[in-house]
């Protein structure tokens, strides 16, 4: 484990000497305007602390002194930026650890990320001479930060020359790519406010999650932006989420790399589904994170973010003068499940006073493009949208680029804000940045976004976002028996000839914690499979039992609804020639014999122990097309009931357990508590489990059982 891993986040406090400092000294100062010294230098033009040059070679440059050693200066600077090449780098860590400065930022690159084993070790070198130090490090391999509040732009390439405007809500933008990161910074010029823009290049020391930690305790930080690569310290990254909730400040997430070729080599479909991006979404979730899709949401988001109140409710209203327009809405609406209330009888009556009857007096509200001739139509149908209780937002589209549009929109602001409410407002004409677009984006009172699908999400986000701050700390009611853990893992214990074990075993550990499964016998010929067919009752299931084959379906050793003892005969020599013909030969351990168990919903549960977030637990529609349909929700384990039912209504075919066309629902309650008791048992014996797979669970109203399962131990 590496120091990082091993500690807490860096506070507020340990970093502000780095991000907001009273004087800095640019180790590599040069008269070459060219130079990255030279461009720091240019760049700290409005920093009002003390700027100290240090470069043995000159004794001035350009009337300004030169030390020749950070040792040198009569103060010790509380930043140094270190504009030298990577083979002074060791040596100039080691000096500002010695007098005590706050914060090394590193521009060289060439260390960790290079791949040269010397110089990895290097960057292992920097780090141990922190130890114990109140020394933090940026980078190496680092573009900088900036300050927009104090001025400190320590950056060696174009910073945002205004990153703050005036009365804007400011976000404190995090990239671990810094060409990403100041290259949003330059939204600025659309109006779009930043209180800090902070890179990280290799993270040696500090990170995503310290970086999120000074920014929770920066007053003049509204909410956080992140484009995020990667971690190898989940849990530091789950301390710094606990950090920004606590200061109501959220974090709006943007994960690269989301590929998902490691998940071929899985064993069940859990390891097929909960893949790198699944575990990552799941762990943003835990963490309170906002996780955005795109790229270009981001900042839309986190901008939302920072001017929107707490929610009065979830409904929106939507105002257009289009029909077209608010057809768009609804669509949205409906696809991220943000609800559109309709006004009541005292509403509908102040709409009709002021919408012509072409309009439309309902939600979405089209007051058709009559408010040119009557103006105060407009607002008066806003306010009254605005009064409703049920409402929280009013969403307005703008299909054309121009001022008059946009005053029309910035009006409504303040009466949404003596409501608590916002305004949002969507552009559909094609000129992004026309005319009215700047108004609104340094507007407090209004929130922009550049399509309707991202006005919605976000909305829909906001909601979900409060409503997790507003939960009481849950506390875990666990299902499982107090026995289970101890008997389980004597169980896995005792399975020592194999990773996988075959289904009779599997379904035993899963009977320990109470997860329904079908009965069944092993048989190890077709006499012995006559006879207990008989005496279980036809129809019955017959399956080859093998540790190595896990997807009995594709190796052809499955045969269901038998009904004769012909039936049988033919299905076991059928399936044990299937099994005899897989190469390499497979051990097997015999026929296994169940009840066919009737129709039913066709649901997958499993777990899954991801190396680097731990236990989680995924649900999804289950059968043969689980990977096909791809249908599956991926959530940390262990969960509450009430978390595994959120996860079941995230699915696409949740319909199917609320009952379709006719037939019964399923019994939700029982369903949510095998989740849980799944959840519990991969959390528990995450030591020795790798993947849990209980597919499918066949449900009805009336009873829920696993007819099929496998466990793979670690």
């Amino acid at each position: 484990m590496s120091l990082k891993q091993a500690r807490g986040v860096y506070s507020h406090d340990q970093l502000v000497r780095m991000f907001d400092p009273k004087s800095v000294a640019i180790v590599g100062a040069s008269q070459n305007a060219a130079s990255f010294g030279a461009r720091t230098l240019a760049s700290l033009s409005k920093f009002s602390g003390a700027i100290h040059l240090v470069n043995g070679k000159y004794e001035e440059i350009n009337g300004r002194p030169c030390f020749k050693s950070i040792s040198a200066i009569e103060e010790v600077p509380d930043c140094v930026v270190a504009a030298v090449p990577r083979d002074a780098v060791e040596d100039l860590v080691r000096e500002s650890v010695q007098i005590g400065v706050g914060g090394l930022i590193i521009f060289a690159s060439g260390f960790g990320e290079s791949g040269d084993p010397e110089w990895e070790a290097a960057q292992r070198r920097i780090v141990a001479l922190t130890e114990g130090s109140r020394t933090r490090l940026l980078g190496p391999n680092c573009l900088g930060v900036v300050n927009g509040v104090s001025g400190f732009h320590a950056v060696f390439a174009n910073a945002p020359a205004k990153p703050i405007h005036p009365g804007g809500r400011r976000i404190g933008l995090i990239s671990q790519s810094g060409a990403l990161g100041m290259g949003l910074a330059q939204a600025s010029e659309r109006g779009v406010s930043f209180s800090h823009v902070f890179t990280l290049g290799n993270a040696c020391d500090v990170d995503v999650a310290d970086q999120i930690s000074y920014l929770s305790g920066d007053s003049s930080c509204d909410v956080i932006a992140c484009v995020f690569e990667g971690t190898d310290s989940p849990q530091r990254l789950l301390e710094a989420g606990e950090l920004a909730r606590k200061a109501r400040k959220p974090v709006v997430i943007f994960k690269l790399a989301t590929g998902e070729s490691g998940a071929e080599a899985a064993k069940s479909h859990t390891g097929a589904l909960a893949g790198s991006a699944a575990a990552y979404e799941a762990f943003f979730e835990k963490a309170g994170f906002v996780s955005v899709t795109e790229f270009e949401e981001l900042l839309e988001t986190a901008a939302f973010f920072a001017k929107a109140p707490r929610p009065v409710a979830p409904g929106v209203a939507v105002l257009t003068p289009s029909g077209g327009a608010g057809i768009l809405a609804a669509d949205q609406a409906e696809l991220h499940a943000v609800p559109m209330p309709q006004p009541g009888t005292e509403l509908q009556q102040l709409l009709a006073k002021h919408i012509p009857l072409f309009g439309a007096a309902r939600n979405p509200c089209d007051v058709t493009a009559q408010i040119l001739n009557n103006p105060v139509s407009f607002p008066a149908c806003a306010e009254g949208f605005l009064l409703q209780p049920n409402i929280g937002a009013i969403a307005v589209p703008n299909g054309y680029a121009h001022e008059a549009g946009s005053q029309r929109i910035k009006a409504i602001g303040p009466m949404a804000r003596a409501a608590g409410k916002i305004v949002c407002a969507y552009w559909l004409t094609g000129w992004l940045e026309g005319p009215g677009s700047f108004d609104l984006e340094t507007d407090p009172d209004v929130a922009l976004f550049r399509t309707t699908a991202r006005c919605f999400r976000t909305l829909a986000a906001w909601t979900h976002w409060w409503e997790r701050i507003d939960e009481e700390d849950r506390q875990l009611v666990r299902l499982s028996q107090t026995n289970a853990v101890h008997d389980v893992a004597g169980l896995l214990e005792a399975s020592t000839s194999t990773r996988t074990l075959p289904e009779s075993q599997s379904k035993a550990v899963l009977a320990a914690y109470g997860v329904p499964v079908v009965s069944d016998r092993l048989v190890k010929d077709i006499d012995g499979a006559v006879i207990a067919a008989m005496e279980m009752g036809f129809p019955v299931v017959l399956k080859v039992e093998s540790p190595d084959l896990p997807h009995k379906t594709e190796a052809g050793v499955v045969r269901l609804n038998l009904r004769s003892r012909a039936d049988v005969e033919r299905a076991y020599a059928e399936v044990m020639e299937n099994a005899n013909r897989v190469v390499p030969a497979p051990r097997i351990n015999g026929v296994l014999l169940q009840p066919m168990v009737p129709a039913g919903v066709e649901i997958m549960v499993g777990g899954r122990v991801d190396p680097l977030f731990g236990p989680l637990i995924v649900v999804g529609m289950g059968g043969i097309l689980v990977e096909l349909l791809r249908d599956s929700v991926v959530q940390q384990a262990p969960v509450t009931a009430g978390e595994a039912l959120k996860m079941l209504q995230r699915l696409s075919g949740y319909r199917l357990l609320q009952g379709f066309r006719g037939a019964a629902p399923v019994d939700e309650t029982a369903l949510c508590a095998i989740v849980q008791r799944v959840s519990e048992l991969i959390s528990d014996h995450r030591a020795m489990l790798s993947e849990v797979d209980v597919n499918p669970l066949i449900c009805t109203a009336e009873r829920i059982l696993a007819v099929d399962a496998l466990v793979v131990k670690r």
